[in-house]
């Protein structure tokens, strides 16, 4: 269930985090700092509403900074806490009850937290004037107390809430006056079989990495997958200089080709910015999780790379090879540009790229140039791009985008299946057939700096 079903007001988003701090402070976590702060992750990502980061995977990369090629199997620290976890929320009901507005849960299976808020109905049922407490019943855990002999309730039989989540059904039940045993079965099975339908409705089948361009031929293949990740830093020192770093400088080490052109001031920030570490691209990190984790389906592993540690050397291999970042952030992106159609194009008077379709069709723009530049609100564009290695029979992917906001999405885009294998199709390419190279022009919404919404603009299959 989205937060905005369960949050109506500023008010309610005030108390929902007074209950998780109540928790967390609480004897049943003060034990675990490492569950507390689990919960507090997963609680806030609900918030926010972005479902996707609350996978086994982004959870070890963001919260206990595992690096983004890090092995599930063997290092389940994830898990492990979640359990832990799900053991003192049990803990804190059993203690405390549950008169709070809002109750907080994280299903068995699942890193996305299950919150109730409680109904006018469940406000009565907990009232002093009514001492039989409000009765839930978990269907998808099949987990269901077999009823007491001759049980006599005080009311009519009234549905409270239904609240579908991804994988389970909870049916809240007041308490009733008269109610027969025949009747709570019947009630269950109702429940049962309506949990049944929507879940056939919601779930639609996930096509399989296996059959889905890039990832069927990335991984596919007997060769080893790199990722090299984006150099933010040497974005900024283009900025402070206003140069542009060729590919040529920047793999011979060059990051400041003409100091004697500077002021001592910008050689001072220059030297600053490239002293930070290289080898993190934080912003890439949820990206290149993702990207692990679509590895992991083929059991391969990932070898994830600095640009700057990168040599075109690694290139003169049959192995395959994902570039994060546009040619600002990511020069090594420059090496195949000429391969294809979009190409980037910084702006120096407006401070930042847009991207230039060489051989525009009808309906297409020359030009695609974004409203807001990184931290913005408005709209931005980048490419996924699957090609030839040249000279080799490797593949390359290239995610890259005007701001590192857009580079994300097109992260996020790609390693979503269900997405890009509609894309792709749409873009004339047969899932079963050989594989295709192409090109794949997105536009993302972005408010304050993040990425709302991501749709595509255009495909091009390449010869």
């Amino acid at each position: 269930m989205e937060a905005a079903a369960v949050i109506r007001s500023e008010q309610d988003l005030v108390t929902l985090r007074r209950t998780l701090k109540e928790i967390v402070d609480g004897p049943a976590f003060r034990g675990s700092h490492r569950s507390g702060q689990f919960l507090e992750f997963v609680v806030e990502t609900w918030i926010a509403g972005d479902f996707a980061q609350l996978k086994e995977r982004l959870i070890g990369v963001q919260l206990f900074k595992r690096k983004p090629s890090y092995d599930t199997g063997e290092d389940a620290i994830v898990r492990v806490t979640a359990s832990d976890v799900r053991k003192r929320l049990l803990q804190h009901y059993g203690w405390f009850g549950t008169d709070g507005e809002f109750r907080i849960e994280l299903p068995s299976g699942s890193y996305v937290p299950r919150i109730h808020r409680k109904s006018p109905v469940d406000a009565i049922a907990d009232s002093p004037l009514e001492p039989q407490p409000s009765q839930e019943i978990l269907l998808a855990d099949a987990v269901i107390p077999a009823p007491e002999p001759r049980v006599v309730f005080p009311a009519p039989v009234e549905v409270a809430s239904v609240v579908v989540a991804p994988e389970t059904l909870s049916v809240v039940v007041a308490p009733a006056k008269k109610r027969s045993l025949w009747l709570t079965a019947v009630l269950l099975i109702m429940a049962a079989v309506l949990g049944w339908w929507i879940h056939s409705l919601t779930h639609a089948p996930t096509p399989s990495a296996f059959s889905v361009l890039p990832w069927s031929a990335l991984f596919n293949a007997s060769s080893a997958t790199h990722v090299v990740t984006s150099d933010p830093n040497i974005d900024a020192v283009q900025g402070v200089t206003r140069t542009d770093i060729t590919l040529s400088d920047y793999a011979n080490h060059r990051y400041v080709p003409d100091p004697d052109k500077l002021t001592p001031e910008e050689v001072r920030i220059s030297k600053l910015l490239l002293s930070g570490e290289s080898s993190a691209a934080a912003p890439d990190a949820p990206m290149t999780a993702k990207i692990a984790e679509i590895a992991q389906t083929f059991s391969r592993k990932l070898e994830v790379q600095a640009s700057r540690n990168f040599q075109l050397s690694f290139l003169k291999n049959n192995d395959n090879f994902i570039f994060l970042g546009s040619p600002r952030s990511n020069p090594w992106f420059s090496l195949f540009q000429d391969k294809l159609n979009f190409r980037f194009v910084f702006d120096r008077q407006v401070g930042s790229e847009f991207i230039r379709n060489l051989h525009a069709r009808p309906h297409e723009q020359e030009i695609y140039a974004p409203s807001a530049n990184g931290g913005g609100t408005g709209y931005s564009f980048a490419i996924i791009a699957f090609i030839q290695n040249p000279d080799q029979n490797g593949q390359i992917l290239l995610l890259a985008g005007t701001n590192g906001e857009a580079t994300t999405a097109a992260g996020d885009f790609v390693t979503d299946l269900p997405r890009i294998s509609h894309a792709v199709q749409k873009c004339g390419i047969v899932p079963s057939g050989p594989p295709r190279h192409f090109e794949m022009l997105l536009r993302t919404q972005t408010m304050a700096g993040v990425s709302r919404e991501t749709d595509v603009v255009t495909c091009h299959i390449l010869p």
